[in-house]
């Protein structure tokens, strides 16, 4: 299910960025602290990031989204201690997030376990199959890269022909989306019109996991699998999860393909968290 916050979870956000310190009921805004957070996650130092997240929640104990980010790059990071200590503060202030946090960990196992592989999975129409886009060139035609996953995505559309396919791409080149590329593509290779939906908005990993979900859901699917290069996969798998849908299947192209099997390193999933914080609507500002 996609991340959505409850009444009591906007509450308590808008709470906690009030903090009393002592009769004098001097004020602090937590917003500042939290952006400088997220800023530094997003520039690759977790150590200040999580810095200003103890500062924060010294000073407004219950913010659910600090608290939330707390617990992920804690993760990241091995604190484990503090991991948990941010996860059991959360369960109280807002449950539903604390589940998409708990989930988030889940997700990011799932997406470093994943191996590359260009062997279509067999799946029958309560499975999607989701093709993620890649940028097309200025004449708005597309790049060896988005073949190479056009072709993966072809053979997995055959092995599986119940399966509805969402395409994924916005990022227009010359009035042309990745998505409405990718379409044309698969229907002039024979593939159904009426099987092939484009998703035309997304200009990330994140919006293709959030939008897809949504209308793999509208066409009855309850699971996904994903098609994309073998050096994208774990961190597209992640973010579906993340977004509510079970990923049952990770069909990649050929290209890179030995060298992105081993799992990546600690320092190789800083990516994955990322993006997990995004897909999990945490916000990047506020």
């Amino acid at each position: 299910m996609q991340i959505a916050r409850r009444l009591p979870a906007l509450l308590a956000a808008a709470a906690a960025t009030i903090t009393f310190f002592g009769p004098g009921a001097a004020f602090a805004d937590p917003g500042p602290l939290y952006n400088s957070a997220q800023e530094n996650f997003r520039d690759g130092d977790e150590g200040a990031g999580l810095a200003d997240l103890r500062q924060l929640l010294a000073e407004a104990p219950d913010d659910a989204e600090a608290l939330s980010l707390q617990a992920i790059w804690s993760d990241y990071s091995g604190d484990l201690i503090t991991r948990e200590a941010a996860l059991s503060r959360l369960t109280v202030v807002d449950p539903e997030l604390a589940d998409g946090t708990r989930n988030v960990f889940r997700a990011i196992g799932a997406a470093i376990g994943t191996l590359p592989n260009p062997i279509p999975a067999l799946a029958g129409p309560a499975t999607g199959i989701v093709v993620l886009g890649y940028g097309l060139l200025p004449d708005g035609s597309m790049r060896p890269e988005l073949i190479n996953r056009l072709q993966a995505a072809w053979l997995q559309a055959v092995a599986s022909p119940l399966s509805p396919i969402v395409v994924t791409g916005g990022n227009p080149q010359n009035g042309i989306t990745e998505a409405a590329a990718m379409q044309s593509w698969l229907i002039g290779r024979g593939i159904p019109a009426n099987r092939v939906m484009a998703e035309h908005r997304a200009g990330s990993t994140v919006g293709n996991a959030l939008n897809s979900t949504a209308m793999l859901r509208d066409a009855g699917a309850t699971s996904a699998i994903i098609v994309t290069s073998p050096n994208h996969i774990r961190r597209a798998v992640a973010d579906f999860i993340v977004a509510g849908m079970p990923v049952v299947g990770a069909t990649t192209s050929l290209e890179q393909l030995v060298s992105q099997l081993p799992p990546p390193a600690r320092s190789g999933q800083r990516g994955i968290y990322l993006d997990a914080t995004r897909t999990l609507l945490l916000p990047t500002q506020r």
